[in-house]
């Protein structure tokens, strides 16, 4: 084999090697990151459920508290970061990997782990129904079940005509899981389990690749988000586009922060990807802090 081959082999071989290296460790951190917001909803659902009224009464002080052990495991993942890299730094060194390839690794490296915490630590989702997120169906739009809809039925990921707006609170993205309305304009109007501060929003939509249908033009395109007050006074939160020729989730920052918090959250829609009959939203996912976390007032 010529020596330029041969070089370029061995690189190829040493990264393939530090990636088998690094992704235990990473997985490990996904893991640990994921198993808390899960810990949250497999705690909500495993409560007594007594009377309705008695249940959302409790809801409020159950979700502060979750939300203070949460910033406590905060401060653990922030300390483990450190560790992580070291650590990294110290198998690099035990497989004579180069200093500045070292260094080259454990930016990479740096890198995956703040984009670990950014989707599983630092924006807790409020929209979740495990949680106790709800739906204001009176100000929502109605569900769709007309034409269009009994090819999903037939197909091996049926999704019922009658899938309620409260689909979108749930964490399964599987095809046909998904709230459908008539048209390309709709809204459905989020209550939160508390006042929030918000400061993002997540869309998420199958992609082609697992579509039944083998296209997504019943996706979301441009919508609009609003908080909504107690009077139902509408304050615009920001103007956005999902675009499905990207990530099947999306994440848009507010446009203009507020000061304020907000316990009713409107996702209005105003375009799809081109089906003239309905547009099916997967998830929404809202993110924020409380009052007590941040300058925001109620």
């Amino acid at each position: 084999m010529p020596a330029r081959q041969l070089n370029t082999y061995q690189k190829e071989r040493g990264g393939l090697r530090l990636l088998f290296l690094l992704l235990p460790i990473l997985f490990t951190l996904v893991y640990w990151c994921g198993s808390m917001t899960w810990l949250k909803g497999a705690l909500w659902m495993s409560r007594p459920h007594g009377a309705e009224q008695e249940l959302l009464g409790k809801s409020q002080a159950w979700v502060k508290q979750e939300m203070q052990d949460f910033k406590q495991k905060l401060t653990q993942v922030y300390a483990a970061r450190g560790s992580v890299l070291q650590i990294v730094r110290e198998v690099l060194k035990d497989h004579d990997v180069q200093e500045e390839q070292t260094e080259e690794i454990l930016q990479l490296t740096e890198v995956a782990i703040k984009k670990v915490l950014e989707n599983y630590v630092l924006m807790p989702d409020w929209a979740l129904e495990a949680i106790g997120a709800t739906i204001d169906e009176e100000r929502t739009s109605k569900s769709y079940g007309g034409e269009g809809m009994m090819t999903w039925q037939l197909s091996l990921f049926a999704f019922s005509s009658a899938n309620p707006p409260a689909t979108i609170l749930q964490p399964s993205i599987t095809p046909g899981n998904c709230w459908p309305f008539q048209g390309s304009q709709g809204h459905v109007v989020i209550r939160l389990p508390e006042h929030i501060c918000p400061t993002a929003f997540t869309v998420w939509h199958i992609s082609k690749a697992v579509s039944p249908s083998g296209e997504v033009s019943s996706a979301p395109r441009e919508f609009t988000v609003f908080g909504v007050d107690e009077a139902m006074a509408e304050t615009l939160l920001g103007t956005f586009t999902y675009d499905v020729h990207k990530e099947i989730a999306q994440t848009f920052h507010v446009q203009k922060e507020l000061p304020r918090t907000f316990r009713y959250i409107k996702f209005q829609v105003q375009s799809n990807w081109g089906n003239p009959k309905y547009t099916c939203v997967y998830r929404v996912q809202v993110h924020g802090m409380t009052a007590s976390d941040n300058t925001c007032r109620p």
